[in-house]
C-alpha cells in the first residue's frame, strides 16, 4: 500500500521523502544496526566514487582487514566479490542493511560504501552510522533531480554533516577526508568532526609531486607528513592519481602502513568498465568508461588526446529520461573540441525519443553531419563503424554505460554490454553502412593496421 502512494508523489515531496524516512528506519531495525558493528566508510562525489571505493577496499585488505563494499559495479563480502546488475549506487534500505548484515556475520572490520546523492536524498542510508566520509569532487549532474546546484552540494555535504551528530564507537573517530583542489572543498570543510584530513595535487595532509602520464598507467611521488614514496600506477589518468590519493588518505586517517598502501596502488588494474583497455590484438586501442557527464567526459577526452598519436574516435551518446537535458550541448561542444571522429549514439533513451536526445547532444557540434560527424541510433552499429575505420595509432573511446550490463529503451532492460559488443565485431567480418547505399566492409578488424 506504501508503495503504491509513494509513486503518486513527487521524487522531492515532503511525503515522499517521509516514506523513505519510514522504510529506511524500519530496515535499521529489523536487521538491528548492523553498521555499529563497524568501522563504516563512506564516498560520495560526483566522479571517482566507484574507483575510490575499490582503492580503499584493497588497501584495508593489503593491510590484513576482512572489508564489505558496496559499489555501482561490484559487492564485496570479505573474499565474496559480485557484480552489482542493479545499476543502482546505493541499494534501497532493505537491501542495503541485509548487506551489511551479512558483512557483520562474516565478520568483517571494515565496510566501504559508494554514497550516492540520490541515496542521501531518500534516506536509503539513515540509520548507517558513518565514521568517515570521503568527499573526491564535485561538478553539476542530477540537477533535474535535485533541483539546483546548491540543493546537490548539501544533499552529498550532509553526509559529513551527520558524521558529528552520530554516535562514536569506541577507538574509532569521526574524520573527513576532503579533496583540496576541488572548488566546493570550502563548503564540505565547514563540517565539524574528530579529525580532518585533506589531498590533493601539490598541496594537502596527503598529495602528489612530479606526475607522469602514460598510456598504460601513471607515476608520482606520494608525499604524507614526514615520509614520500614513488608510486606506479597501472591506472591512467590525473582523476586517477586523485582517487589513489584519497585512498591513501583514508589509509593514513586508519594508521595503516605506507608499505601495503604501495602495494595496494600498484596491484590495482582499475574496475570494469572505468578506463577499461580493450586489447583483442588489433593495433589501436579501445578504451570503455563509464563516463556520462559533461565534467567526466572531458577529462577522459582531455586523457586521450594527449596519449593518442593518430585520431581519436568518441563513440557516446546522453542519458533519456529527462535526465540533465541541458548537459546535452557541452557534451557534443566537448566531443568536437577534443575528438577526430564522432558518432553519436544511443545510451539508456528510456522513454525518450532516441533521436531527440542525440539532436541535443548533436546541438552542441559546429562539424556538419558527415564530416567526421555521424549520428547512429544503433549502439551496436555506431560502435562497429569506429571499429571499421580506426587503424593504427588510433585511439576509440566508447563512453557512457562502461561494465552496464543492460541497455534500457522504453520501459524494456535489453541485454548488453559495450566490451562484449567489441569482442564479438573483433572475431568476425565487419559490414557498415556509413550512409544510405554506401557501404564499408573489411575482415579481420584487430588485425588491419
Amino acid at each position: 500500500m506504501l508503495s503504491n502512494l509513494k509513486n503518486l508523489i513527487s521524487d522531492t515531496n515532503p511525503l515522499r521523502l517521509f516514506y523513505h524516512q519510514i522504510k529506511a528506519a524500519i530496515a535499521a531495525v529489523m536487521y538491528g544496526f548492523p553498521a555499529r558493528s563497524m568501522n563504516v566508510i563512506g564516498v560520495t562525489g560526483t566522479n571517482g566514487k566507484t574507483t575510490t571505493v575499490n582503492l580503499i577496499t584493497m588497501v584495508l585488505e593489503e593491510a590484513g582487514y576482512k572489508v564489505g563494499m558496496a559499489s555501482t559495479i561490484n559487492f564485496q563480502v570479505g573474499p565474496d566479490k559480485w557484480t552489482n546488475i542493479s545499476k543502482q549506487t546505493t541499494m534501497s534500505p532493505f537491501a542495503l542493511q541485509k548487506l551489511l548484515r551479512r558483512m557483520v556475520r562474516e565478520q568483517c572490520t571494515h565496510c566501504v560504501l559508494e554514497v550516492s546523492s540520490h541515496s542521501i536524498t531518500q534516506s536509503r542510508v539513515l540509520g548507517i552510522n558513518f565514521d568517515t566520509a570521503v568527499f573526491t569532487n564535485v561538478t553539476e549532474d542530477h540537477i533535474e533531480y535535485h533541483g539546483s546546484f546548491q540543493l546537490y552540494l548539501q544533499a552529498k555535504g550532509s553526509l559529513f554533516q551527520r558524521l558529528n551528530k552520530s554516535k562514536r564507537k569506541p577507538g574509532i573517530p569521526k574524520v573527513s577526508v576532503l579533496n583540496l583542489d576541488d572548488p566546493n572543498y570550502s563548503y564540505f570543510d565547514q563540517f565539524i568532526v574528530d579529525r580532518k584530513y585533506t589531498y590533493g595535487i601539490k598541496k594537502g595532509t596527503c598529495y602528489a609531486s612530479d606526475i607522469k602520464l602514460h598510456s598504460s598507467g601513471s607515476t608520482f611521488n606520494l608525499h604524507i607528513p614526514n615520509h614520500q614514496l614513488e608510486i606506479n600506477l597501472k591506472l591512467s589518468g590525473e582523476f586517477n592519481i586523485y582517487n589513489s590519493l584519497a585512498a591513501t588518505t583514508v589509509a593514513l586517517a586508519n594508521n595503516i602502513n605506507l608499505t601495503f598502501v604501495k602495494r595496494a596502488l600498484e596491484k590495482a588494474e582499475g574496475v570494469p568498465g572505468r578506463l577499461e583497455s580493450l586489447e583483442l590484438g588489433q593495433p589501436y586501442g579501445i578504451i570503455v568508461d563509464y563516463a556520462h557527464s559533461s565534467d567526466s567526459l572531458e577529462k577522459l577526452l582531455q586523457l586521450y588526446r594527449k596519449l593518442t598519436p593518430g585520431k581519436l574516435f568518441i563513440v557516446f551518446g546522453a542519458t533519456g529520461g529527462g535526465r540533465d537535458k541541458s548537459k546535452r550541448p557541452n557534451m557534443g561542444a566537448l566531443a568536437d573540441e577534443y575528438a577526430d571522429m564522432i558518432i553519436l549514439t544511443n545510451d539508456d533513451p528510456y522513454y525518450e525519443d532516441e533521436w531527440q536526445i542525440i539532436e541535443g547532444v548533436a546541438s552542441g557540434i559546429r562539424r556538419k553531419e558527415g564530416d567526421r560527424f555521424w549520428k547512429i541510433p544503433h549502439r551496436y552499429e555506431a560502435i562497429r563503424l569506429a571499429l571499421t575505420m580506426a587503424k593504427k595509432g588510433d585511439t576509440v573511446v566508447i563512453a557512457g554505460k562502461g561494465c552496464e550490463e543492460v541497455q534500457i529503451i522504453g520501459g524494456e532492460k535489453i541485454p548488453w554490454d559495450d566490451r562484449k559488443v567489441v569482442r564479438e565485431l573483433l572475431s568476425r567480418e565487419v559490414v557498415v553502412e556509413i550512409e544510405p547505399g554506401k557501404t564499408v566492409a573489411k575482415e579481420n578488424v584487430c588485425l588491419e593496421g
